[in-house]
């Protein structure tokens, strides 16, 4: 990849490149195997990581971000860290951490960046040497051709310094609510234009790379995260949103979830009716499980279940039947390359563009337009390949928010709309991830990325528990998510257990919240931490149970996410790895937790001192403005909240169609 122009002191350059070979360092063992020999000694500067670094910094951080890492930069020259022996060098780094909590998160980053860049670099052929050493195979494919793979929805060309548009209704945002609600008003005649802020990325620039796909498809490049480091969020940014990038996994809203919103003002989402608008969602994206097949790290899953006795069951999923190879599931993660998942891209989307609706791709919505109570458009810049930008206004009656509930309050916050509880009742659907190794092969990355779970826990704390579910493989993410005390320690850790990893994943729903709220920049920041004691110990629980899970299934091996190691192997006392899991600590950084799902944060109900849109989904201060994502959700559903974000969408569009409570006559 690319490095642009740099942005540090040669002070600090030569500083960061000491820190990062402290990080991935260049060691010499003795063994037999040269790929493993030639993976000790490579550095992180043998890979370029350095430049790769602040090449990141110059394309996407602001002054002010890049002042203070090089602060923290100053910090380890000033102590002469470059030229330190590698022990030295690794006791500064752990005694910095320590000195305080904001550069506990600042060195955490650095070690993130580092290890994405080193265990997911790709050269021109696609390839990153250290994966030799650990039995990981890359792309199994190359692309299909554009011309095998056309771009069969439309994207409006918008050029010069402003431009405009006319439409009866702006969505903002074409994930899996933005995505139905533009299909269902542009096939009843409205003039639909829908912003994202994303590119509009298909099979054909679906690499089956880690790096590529976070970079290009994901919010913030795949490395957003809380404002103190808590929780790593993990949303689609791209057109068709986290539906491009997501497992599949097809949930109906539960009964009680869907009771407990009716009384908070969802008339009729208890009754009936609502199955209507879940009927045409799992229809139209051909949910199914005939297309469901078990990967051996989800046989592992099933096997602990059924040794331990819990309920486990095969997921439907919104997947072709027709995929030919379900081994390339496991790169779904950065888009299908086979076209299999049946994303909005595939129909909701193309369903909107067939029916006429205009589309703006790296369209930043910058505020809603309203006057006099009620919605008149939306300001937004669309950024160019080269740099540029334009100023685009959309005039439009109706706004549908749709962003994700990280950046539709954000939006609504630099819209000074959506009252005082714009950004509260954040849910997050906090995850532990507990990593068996075992004996034999498993190679997570093969087959499908998400196809069994267990609700065994779903209620264990009253109405609040979490599911039990797996995900795949990847060299970065496990690095980055892994204890690192020394590069030696971390270099053999992952050569040791990649390739035999199951990862087991809990899936809580929330007791607590957090909130969005904006910086002076108006950025969406995102404030968040396990100071709920439910949460708490939903988390703990869950990651006790996840590792009594990989015992039970044979694991020779359990590795925890607590930045101080802890982690059990065969042989030794297990009741002390569990009474370390439930004394770790869960304050900031000292732990690798991550949000699949963000809802919430501009939620529907009755009451407007304590919700932001009404039982329909519109506004309660702002006519014409309609929340149509997870961020409506009034509380946390405890499911993978796909198909509850759909049906929402598809019955929020429906009360657009029959026109505004404020609508007068």
């Amino acid at each position: 990849m690319g490095v642009t122009v740099g942005v540090l002191s040669e002070t600090r350059r030569r500083t960061l490149e000491a820190i990062c070979d402290t990080f991935a360092p260049s060691i010499e063992v003795d063994d037999e195997r040269e790929e493993l020999r030639a993976f000790y000694a490579r550095s992180a500067s043998d890979l370029g990581v350095p430049a790769q670094i602040e090449g990141l910094l110059a394309a996407s951080a602001l002054p002010e971000e890049i002042g203070a890492v090089g602060q923290l930069l100053d910090a380890f020259a000033a102590q002469d860290l470059a030229s330190l022996p590698l022990g030295a060098r690794t006791e500064l780094l752990h005694a910095v951490s320590a000195s305080a909590p904001e550069a506990k998160l600042g060195v955490r980053q650095l070690r993130a960046l580092t290890f994405l860049f080193f265990y997911a670099l790709p050269d021109e052929a696609g390839h990153n040497d250290n994966w030799d050493a650990l039995g990981y195979p890359g792309p199994l494919s190359a692309p299909p051709a554009p011309e095998q793979a056309p771009k069969t929805i439309a994207v409006e060309q918008i050029l010069g310094e402003t431009a405009t548009l006319t439409a009866d209704v702006c969505v903002v945002g074409s994930g899996a609510g933005g995505g139905v609600i533009a299909a269902e008003l542009a096939a009843a005649g409205r003039s639909v234009v829908v912003l994202e802020m994303g590119g509009y990325r298909n099979e054909a620039d679906f690499k089956q790379l880690e790096l590529p796909g976070m970079l290009e498809l994901y919010l913030g490049g795949g490395l957003a995260s809380s404002e103190d480091g808590s929780i790593a969020i993990l949303a689609g940014s791209t057109l068709g949103g986290g539906t491009v990038v997501n497992y599949m996994n097809c949930i109906r809203t539960p009964e009680s979830i869907r009771s407990e919103w009716a009384a908070m003002g969802i008339a009729g989402i208890d009754g009936p009716d609502y199955e209507r608008h879940i009927d045409r969602i799992w229809e139209r994206l051909s949910v199914n499980e005939q297309a469901t097949e078990q990967n051996r790290t989800h046989r592992k899953l099933i096997d602990a279940c059924e040794q331990l006795g819990y309920p486990h069951r095969a997921l439907t999923r919104n997947a072709d039947i027709s995929c030919e190879d379900p081994r390339a599931c496991g790169y779904c993660f950065a888009g299908c390359q086979s076209g299999c998942k049946q994303s909005t891209l595939k129909t909701f989307l193309q369903d909107a563009a067939d029916a006429g609706a205009r589309f703006v791709v790296g369209a930043r919505a910058e505020r809603i337009l309203a006057a006099d109570g009620r919605a008149t458009g939306v300001v937004a810049s669309v950024a160019h390949e080269d740099g540029t930008t334009t100023a685009l206004t959309v005039n439009a009656q109706s706004v549908i928010v749709a962003c994700g509930a990280i950046e539709s309050p954000a939006l609504l916050l630099r819209s000074g709309i959506g009252g005082p509880d714009a950004g509260r009742h954040l849910r997050l659907h906090p995850a532990s991830v507990v990593i068996g190794a075992y004996e034999e092969p498993i190679e997570g990355w093969t087959g499908q990325i998400q196809s069994a779970l267990s609700d065994e826990f779903k209620h264990c704390e009253g109405e609040h528990g979490f599911l039990i579910e797996a995900a795949g493989v990847t060299p970065a993410l496990q690095a980055m998510s892994l204890p690192w005390m020394d590069g030696a320690q971390h270099k053999e850790l992952i050569a040791r257990t990649l390739k035999h990893a199951a990862p087991f994943v809990s899936v809580a729903r929330d007791h607590g919240e957090g909130r969005v709220v904006i910086d002076e920049h108006g950025r969406a920041v995102t404030r968040w931490s396990f100071s709920d004691e439910v949460d708490a110990r939903l988390f703990r629980g869950a990651t006790v149970e996840l590792a009594r899970m990989h015992r039970a299934a044979g694991a020779r091996e359990i590795l925890t996410t607590f930045q101080q190691p802890t982690s059990w192997r065969e042989g030794e006392d297990f009741d002390a790895f569990i009474a370390a899991i439930e004394g770790g600590s869960l304050q900031a950084n000292d732990f690798a937790a991550f949000s699949a799902h963000q809802m919430g944060s501009c939620r529907m109900g009755s009451d407007p001192g304590e919700s932001v849109a009404d039982g329909r989904g519109e506004l309660h201060d702002t006519a014409g403005v309609w929340i149509g994502d997870g961020s409506a959700f009034p509380t946390a559903p405890g499911v993978n909240p796909m198909i509850s974000i759909m049906a929402l969408a598809h019955r929020t569009a429906e009360k657009i169609l029959a026109g505004s409570r404020h609508a007068s006559g």
